[in-house]
């Protein structure tokens, strides 16, 4: 068995290699990341520039690979040869900050997942709730992203990563379905007050962003896109109630968005007349 790893934080994020030496317990692994991080990206392909993806040592001297493709074309890349073997897994994270409702339409991590269902793979995407300290500090005028950066350092990733683990082993030996992903939460908790495991449906989050407009030194406007934190409606059995109750939320995504119950309603449009 092998299990590709790869994440949207980048080689350097503090959470990859914690994760792949718990993922060597349970198969080998090769790790296949970006050079930089692309939080936030959603599921770009690269179509007009080539990629590049070289040799990089890990820490305990194995060898994966760093690139220049975001996310979902490193899943891509692994795939098309790149690594000679087809994995029989594909993991993703740990991210940086939680992927909640509709986060996972915006999150690299969750589309490097997504990427290896269309191919056919099972995959997890996996994330951690930002703890609320560091949701300040990405928001305070005078705190850097080195700042979180380093804030993100300080996480003992070692009892995610081995629950990780115990779920790559269980989607090894029972499959998941076709065009189906699990997207796993985990609270910022401290891990001892972590209460368990929910099986949830992805909530309602709420995005508080606002448009902050500038002028450049030559008068011509610019904007960022800014704002507090998202937060989420907290339902019962949805995955923002579980990390809202310190409760591990794995979320099962199918591709498949189709709107069938509307179906009935857009045949009384009769739009077969226009």
């Amino acid at each position: 068995m092998l299990i590709l790893i790869t994440n949207d934080d980048g080689i350097n994020a503090p959470a990859l290699f914690p994760l792949k030496q718990a993922l060597d317990t349970v198969a080998e692994t090769l790790v296949f990341a970006p050079d930089h991080n692309w939080s936030a990206s959603g599921h770009p392909k690269t179509m007009h520039k080539p990629l590049r993806a070289d040799p990089f040592i890990l820490p305990d001297g194995s060898q994966g690979f760093v690139s220049t493709a975001p996310p979902p074309d490193c899943v891509a890349l692994a795939m098309l040869g790149v690594v000679e073997r087809k994995p029989d897994l594909v993991v993703s994270g740990i991210n940086h900050g939680a992927n909640l409702g509709y986060d996972v339409f915006y999150s690299g991590t969750v589309a490097a997942a997504v990427e290896a269902t269309i191919e056919g793979l099972p995959a997890i995407a996996i994330s951690r709730d930002f703890e609320e300290k560091e949701q300040d500090m990405a928001i305070t005028p005078g705190f850097s992203d080195e700042a979180v950066r380093m804030k993100n350092a300080q996480i003992d990733y070692t009892p995610i990563a081995a629950f990780c683990a115990r779920l790559a082993q269980k989607t090894l030996e029972h499959g998941l379905p076709a065009n189906t992903l699990l997207n796993v939460n985990i609270p910022s908790a401290p891990w001892e007050h972590i209460k368990g495991v929910e099986l949830t449906r992805l909530g309602q989050r709420v995005y508080r962003d606002e448009l902050v407009a500038r002028k450049d030194p030559r008068g011509r406007p610019y904007y960022w896109i800014g704002g507090l934190p998202p937060h989420g409606v907290p339902d019962q059995g949805t995955d923002i109630w579980a990390l809202a109750n310190n409760l591990i939320s794995i979320t099962p995504i199918n591709l498949d968005i189709t709107a069938y119950r509307f179906i009935e309603e857009l045949k009384r449009w009769k739009l077969e007349e226009l």
